[in-house]
């Protein structure tokens, strides 16, 4: 943003310090500079970086107020008296059908105006602020912009039939805004209207039909407060972004509006022509109670110096100086007992709403440079997270497997929130996405792991190895839960010579489950026609990992039809885990064990399973087994084909047995081999003859 330093000592004309003082002084008040530019006589043109909560200081005079309050120097009053009226037959009439979107609307009615290009003041200003000049009606609604940041139009008073009414849109009304392009209306839209068509997009653009013209001899002036997000909606929906909605977006100042309109109506006037009627102030008392009206503040003294801390001036922020300063900035105090005082918030700073707020207006202003370098008190320690050393074993894990951490946004679109949610209808929509894509907290990190992926082989980036750890949330926008959760993603030749595939990714997971305590693990899948495996998983390439008996995580190759959509040219195998589940469990402790003087034992049994009894199955049985001295067991040969009967297959389980305390004999072997035979016939298997 552009400010001229002339422009701005001209509303405090007692600012002795140079332009680059005041350039820095403002900056470190939080309004900062970028660059001082000199321009000879004229002053300094000043780059300014006006963060999107301070809309009051998007222009000079709002810059010059904080200037003021800096050097506690009087701020001129905006001069904005009008010749007097002449009487109107009829008030020009006003109608607001939305109250809720628009909360003020001024009209001011004048006519006999010469149109004409600009001069003086104004057009040598906008040479210094490159600003294009029109003619003197529309270069009055930008210079009051440039001046006291509150936007305005200037109708043909001609060109409208009949009043104005703001309204919403009718679903596919059509404008032709003043840059040219016919745009096609929803009903989500506010619009200025006459009483047969849209003449303005409220709050946006106005439209080409009733745009000031050099022929134009009666003007209607209009100041008005639009609700910033319906301003926001409709200028991203028709993707036009101008000073107007800038202003508007953030928060305008509610009691701005007459007063703009009267310095716009003042400049036009300097061309001739008169005002017809008074001004028509429609105003909704509603909205001027959330902005203008708001509830007073109470503000302590003592908080001062408690909240803020010791000052470099051993007196520190004297009560006097606080109210200077606050006074300055535009509050008004009424002092209710003691040190108490009740502020009211001034109408251009919405952004003022706790005692705090005030505290830290008094702190900018008074400058940070002048506090005492300090460290805050603090008493307690830190307490980590319950998970903390467990989200630390995962994560020193992956990275020593050859993974890296990533991290995406915490947002993501409708259509992935409902696709990777872990129970259906749980995701959470935000109140005021920034956008389409980001409008819903994230029920799973996976669309982000799949963008991330996305974005690294778009750039050629074709071997990679992702994870995540993060919060996952599910709930309502009443009651927001949120969960630990890991994601893994892995594409390409990331781990050697040869691609990953989905035994690599399963491998991983193995290693960090075996990190935990447990009494069973294993992986299993349900047919593709079942409708239980995930939707975004591949049928025949995916499996679960169940840990004592909880579903702890998903995994397998992304599905052909989402790798299609997005792009993804190469096969991409990705997994959740549920750490939420998974954090119940405790970490494996290594045990020290002496090994045994004693020989081990090894014995096999081949067996015949149904194909419907998978491994994990057994597996859990044989945990369960009363043996202390069945030290291990694990498949050593699976077999299927011609040999093995149809429905069926062939398993080689080795067991070993060894005992700390003496030498096996064979009628222990005999029993406990009995043993192991009866679970797995009590499950279905069956030693094959």
């Amino acid at each position: 943003m552009k400010i001229l330093s002339k422009w701005i000592r001209s509303y405090v004309p007692g600012i002795t310090v140079s332009d680059h003082q005041l350039a820095d002084d403002l900056t470190l008040r939080g309004i900062a500079v970028d660059g001082v530019f000199d321009l000879g006589q004229h002053g300094s043109l000043l780059e300014m970086d006006i963060t999107t909560n301070r809309v009051d200081a998007m222009n000079h005079y709002g810059i010059a107020r904080e200037a003021a309050a800096i050097y506690g120097l009087q701020l001129q009053p905006l001069q904005f008296d009008l010749p007097a009226a002449k009487a109107a037959e009829k008030p020009f009439p006003v109608r607001i059908e939305e109250p809720a979107l628009c909360g003020r609307f001024t009209a001011r009615v004048l006519r006999g105006v010469t149109t004409r290009p600009s001069h003086g003041i104004i057009a040598d200003r906008f040479a210094l602020l490159e600003q294009k000049p029109i003619s003197n009606a529309v270069d009055a609604t930008n210079y009051v912009t440039l001046a006291m940041g509150h936007p305005t139009h200037a109708f043909d008073l001609d060109k409208l039939e009949g009043g104005i009414v703001v309204r919403r849109a009718r679903k596919g009304e059509k404008l032709v805004t003043l840059d040219g392009i016919e745009r096609t209306l929803d009903t989500d839209d506010l619009v200025v209207a006459d009483e047969k068509k849209a003449v303005g997009l409220a709050g946006v653009m106005g439209g080409r039909d009733t745009a000031i013209s050099a022929t134009t001899k009666n003007v209607l002036v209009e100041a008005a407060w639009f609700d910033p997000a319906t301003v926001r909606r409709s200028s991203r929906r028709h993707a036009i972004h101008t000073d107007a909605s800038h202003r508007f977006e953030r928060g305008a100042d509610f009691n701005a509006a007459p007063v703009a309109n009267a310095l716009v109506s003042r400049i036009i006037l300097e061309s001739g022509g008169h005002i017809e009627g008074e001004l028509i102030d429609v105003l909704i008392p509603e909205a001027e109670a959330r902005t203008a009206k708001r509830t007073a503040v109470s503000f302590s003294i003592p908080e001062i110096r408690r909240i803020l801390g010791a000052t470099e001036d051993p007196a520190g922020i004297t009560p006097t100086e606080a109210e200077t300063i606050l006074t300055g900035l535009g509050c008004t105090l009424k002092k209710s007992e003691g040190d108490l005082y009740e502020v009211t918030l001034p109408s251009w700073r919405l952004d003022l709403e706790r005692e705090v707020d005030l505290l830290e207006e008094i702190a900018r202003v008074y400058g940070y440079n002048r506090f005492r370098n300090t460290l805050p008190a603090f008493a307690g320690s830190v307490i980590e997270l319950p998970w903390a050393e467990k989200e630390s074993t995962l994560r020193r894990k992956l990275l020593g497997l050859g993974w890296n951490e990533a991290i995406s946004s915490t947002f993501c679109a409708e259509a992935d929130a409902t696709l990777f949610a872990r129970e259906p209808s749980s995701a959470v929509p935000m109140g005021n996405p920034l956008s389409e894509e980001a409008g819903m907290l994230r029920p799973s990190l996976l669309p982000g792991m799949l963008t991330m992926l996305s974005t690294n082989l778009s750039r050629d980036a074709e071997n990679v190895a992702l994870f995540e750890l993060g919060t996952a949330f599910s709930g309502s926008t009443d009651k927001v839960e949120e969960r630990p959760a890991l994601t893994l993603g892995v594409t390409g030749n990331a781990f050697g010579e040869t691609a990953v595939d989905f035994y690599d990714l399963k491998g991983a997971i193995e290693e960090l489950l075996h990190s935990f305590t447990s009494r069973s693990l294993y992986f299993d899948r349900f047919p593709a026609e079942s409708g239980l495996m995930p939707a975004w998983l591949h049928p025949g390439r995916s499996a679960r990992a169940v840990l004592d008996g909880s579903t702890v995580a998903w995994l397998g190759q992304l599905h052909p039809d989402l790798a299609s959509a997005r792009k993804l040219r190469q096969p991409v195998f990705i997994a959740e885990l549920y750490l939420d589940r998974l954090y119940k469990q405790s970490l494996r402790s290594p045990i020290f064990e002496e090994l045994s003087r004693f020989q081990a034992v090894r014995r096999d049994f081949s067996l015949l399973v149904p194909d419907a009894i998978p491994y994990g199955t057994l597996a859990e049985a044989l945990a369960t087994l009363p043996i202390p001295e069945l030290r291990s067991y694990a498949p050593r040969e699976v077999l299927r084909g011609d040999r093995v009967p149809a429905g069926h297959y062939s398993l080689l389980l080795g067991a070993v047995f060894q005992s700390h305390e003496r030498t096996l004999r064979d009628e222990d072997l005999q029993a406990w081999s009995q043993q192991i035979i009866t679970a797995m016939q009590h499950h279905g298997a069956q030693l094959r003859s």
